[in-house]
């Protein structure tokens, strides 16, 4: 996996067994992935923070990190520093850049699959996908990490821009679903291409 710019660190698969990813192993992990992201429910939302737990504290993008990490996918790694507000200021997609270089977009996502939403400028939070409708995020506008419909009006329409206050006011937001197993196999493809 090839980092998208120096200040993303892209880690490395860390559940391969034989080089591969069996399909039985992936069902496994894709459960462990769920299990990891509901265990971080209830965290209250800081800028930065993976401390678990009702004093922790937990971003979106440490939830991702923490999830998959945790769940054997992934090999350590931290992200840390990175600007918690680059979204409300800047149109750079670097959230979008790096998911792209870790997962692989896909149309129909999957338990234990990731969802992305513009928030801002570009896109910039993140969730793991429970199921078809469900997803784990920590968002700043609930404080605490939690279980939300992606029908919730929040994050299913956003604001447009100088639109005043009519029903045209809203459109739907934009949100991207991607496969981090699917980036495992690319990887696997990647380095034996060499």
């Amino acid at each position: 996996m090839e980092s998208p710019a120096p200040f993303m660190p892209v880690p490395t698969p860390a559940c391969l067994a034989d080089g591969r990813l069996t399909p039985d192993r992936e069902f496994k992990l894709r459960q462990a992935v769920v299990r990891e992201a509901v265990s971080w429910v209830g965290t209250p939302y800081v800028q930065l923070g993976d401390v678990k737990g009702p004093s922790g504290a937990l971003d979106c993008s440490m939830l991702l990190v923490r999830t998959f990490v945790d769940a054997g996918v992934l090999s350590p790694f931290d992200p840390r520093p990175y600007p918690p507000n680059w979204h409300m200021h800047h149109s750079d997609e670097r959230y979008l850049a790096w998911m792209q270089a870790v997962a692989v977009e896909v149309p129909t996502p999957k338990a234990g699959d990731v969802v992305i939403f513009r928030f801002g400028m570009c896109f910039s939070d993140g969730g793991v996908l429970i199921d078809g409708q469900r997803v784990v995020h920590a968002l700043a506008q609930h404080g605490f990490c939690d279980v939300t419909d992606l029908r919730e009006a929040f994050l299913e329409f956003e604001r447009v821009p100088g639109a005043g206050k009519t029903r045209r006011a809203w459109a739907p937001r934009p949100k991207r679903f991607f496969d981090v197993f699917a980036g495992v196999r690319r990887w696997v493809v990647e380095q034996a291409e060499g």
